[in-house]
């Protein structure tokens, strides 16, 4: 979760494509530049340890757009294949 954020942070759409599961990624992913993410707070998690292979990470990623603020809450859903964490969804 916390290098999807970053990636989310620094513009890097490869990467979010290539950590999403293949089952729900889309062709292609146009990231808003106008967006900065400033901050990430992880609320709650079930799941998702070491012999898990389903997860779940309750957040808020905080961003500015010009002089706006806002946030994002979300519930992601993570599958973990071949020992590597995949975004599936959100709630």
């Amino acid at each position: 979760m916390r290098s999807r954020y970053c990636a989310f942070a620094m513009g890097l759409a490869p990467y979010l494509l290539e950590s999403w599961h293949p089952s729900t990624r889309p062709a292609d992913l146009e990231l808003d530049d106008t967006l900065r993410w400033y901050r990430l707070d992880i609320l709650d998690r079930t799941r998702g340890g070491m012999l898990d292979t389903t997860g779940t990470v309750e957040f808020i990623a905080y961003y500015r757009d010009g002089t706006e603020r806002g946030t994002q809450h979300e519930n992601s859903a993570f599958l973990k294949e071949k020992g590597r964490w995949l975004y599936v969804s959100a709630a």
